[in-house]
């Protein structure tokens, strides 16, 4: 596969891109409206960025104890409901007077809930197009995020200023009842990929497989700590710049959104495997020019450039996939996305409180700094070894085994 021609013609892609699409543009504005109501709130950098990100910290909660759910339920069914759940916790973020510590308890319970979700969306994936397939429906996923949060953020802030930052919750929460309703009429009913029931058991048993391959362990590693560091650079644009937290955010977005299309469809493969670190440092590198405390066009500029190293986790992805097996592939693509996601809150954390106690210019470089430094300590774990010739990659056991993309100048 490998064209987008192909791809929408794969039957029930269109109607799962399009609740995709749908829950990304809801996730963006109530993740803005939240994050501006909650800084207008208590004036805190700290609190803000939590309030965008935390609920990604309780995503390692949900990664230790219900994972296993995602080969283990249906995919229909469990995508529709989670759905649902985001709807119902962004209609009660919008209730006038709610504490603090209750937005943020609804924050974590919707956070573990959704831990499964990742797995359970892009395993799905994995069955609607053939394997070889995975790199550009995911990016083309990826795209459309991009495409989305441009169109949020930018839209987002326009309906904060305009409903204010409750009425912007409450159409986010529209947005997640449609993509329900996508999710329930558009894709048929699938049975679970793997037999037995979701248990913590289960859940422990099957992530300590997957950690025990050193291959894996290092491309789960790079996924996680670099991203998440410089997502925490991004939960400070509101404390950088108040007034245009929105323009950053969207610059950001269309800098992943330019990185995925050259990787996804008219990178080779070849290519692809080189790209990698350059990638993985591109995503850092730019934002430790906030140590100077850059004026707003040339921020952006950082912003954009280094988002285009967001491609960086396509190849990755690709890779764990070759790393995996089938019936293992939604739970891995869940602690994937869980451990991203969790890693985004630590990043948010830990910015936001060095913003706290220096400002908020400070906080984003000393993250990117960080990533930059993991980035390169992961480096030598992510290179081929010697006698894999051809790209091929290690099984779950170590063993080699040939890729399934192999090196040659065909494109996506």
């Amino acid at each position: 596969m490998r064209t987008y021609r192909e791809l929408f013609r794969t039957p029930e892609f269109s109607p799962f891109f399009a609740a995709v699409s749908v829950q990304t543009a809801a996730q963006t504005a109530t993740g803005l409206a939240l994050g501006t109501l909650v800084y207008t709130r208590t004036g805190s950098p700290l609190l803000s960025a939590l309030a965008m990100f935390g609920p990604s910290l309780a995503q390692v909660a949900g990664a230790l104890t219900l994972l296993s759910a995602a080969d283990r339920l249906p995919p229909r069914a469990a995508l529709t409901a989670l759905a649902l759940l985001s709807a119902g916790a962004a209609c009660l973020q919008a209730a006038p007077g709610l504490p603090l510590w209750a937005a943020f308890a609804v924050l974590l319970v919707v956070g573990a809930a959704s831990s499964p979700g990742g797995g359970v969306r892009y395993g799905l994936l994995n069955e609607i197009v053939p394997r070889e397939g995975f790199l550009l429906g995911r990016s083309v996923l990826n795209m459309t995020g991009g495409a989305m949060q441009i169109c949020g953020f930018a839209v987002g802030g326009l309906l904060v200023s305009v409903f204010s930052a409750r009425g912007t919750l409450l159409i986010g929460a529209g947005l997640y009842v449609v993509a329900a309703a996508v999710t329930r009429f558009g894709l048929t009913a699938r049975p679970p990929r793997a037999t037995g029931r979701p248990s913590v058991r289960e859940t422990r048993r099957t992530n300590a497989l997957l950690w025990s391959s050193t291959p894996r362990r290092y491309v789960f590693l790079a996924l996680w700590v670099p991203n998440g560091l410089v997502v925490g650079a991004e939960s400070l644009y509101v404390a950088y710049a108040p007034g245009h937290a929105g323009l950053l955010f969207a610059g950001g977005a269309l800098g992943m959104l330019a990185g995925d299309t050259l990787v996804g469809r008219f990178v080779t493969a070849r290519w692809r495997a080189r790209l990698g670190s350059p990638l993985r440092l591109l995503l850092a590198a730019p934002y430790l020019l906030f140590a100077l405390r850059p004026e707003l066009p040339l921020a952006l500029a950082a912003v954009v450039l280094a988002s285009v190293g967001f491609a960086a986790s396509l190849l990755l992805q690709e890779r764990l996939m070759a790393l995996t097996p089938q019936e293992l592939s939604g739970q891995a693509l869940g602690l994937s996305s869980s451990g991203m996601f969790a890693m985004q809150g630590v990043g948010a954390a830990v910015a936001g409180g060095i913003a706290q106690l220096t400002s908020p210019a400070t906080g984003m470089a000393a993250v990117a700094g960080l990533s930059v430094a993991v980035t390169l300590v992961l480096a030598p774990g992510l290179r081929d070894r010697p006698g894999d010739v051809g790209g091929r990659l290690p099984v779950a056991d170590g063993s080699p085994r040939a890729s399934r993309t192999p090196r040659t100048e065909e494109t996506t």
